[in-house]
């Protein structure tokens, strides 16, 4: 699912309020696989970039990185 969600912000440019919120469900639940956490990574370098941007709010920093 995270890959996805990824997916779908890169090809819009946009990461949407519901998609930020399923990823954070997934996360708080941990029902995700090691590798969706390059993917992860690689959103949340793009909106620090800014290349994405947040629907949710003003400020181009997500919720922490989950650790393993």
């Amino acid at each position: 699912m995270i890959r996805t969600l990824v997916e779908s912000a890169f090809q819009t440019g946009y990461l949407s309020v519901e998609s930020e919120g399923l990823l954070h469900q997934v996360l708080v639940t941990k029902c995700w696989k090691e590798e969706d956490l390059s993917a992860l990574a690689a959103l949340y370098d793009a909106v620090r970039a800014g290349k994405i941007k947040r629907e949710a709010s003003s400020s181009n920093v997500l919720m922490e990185f989950p650790l393993p």
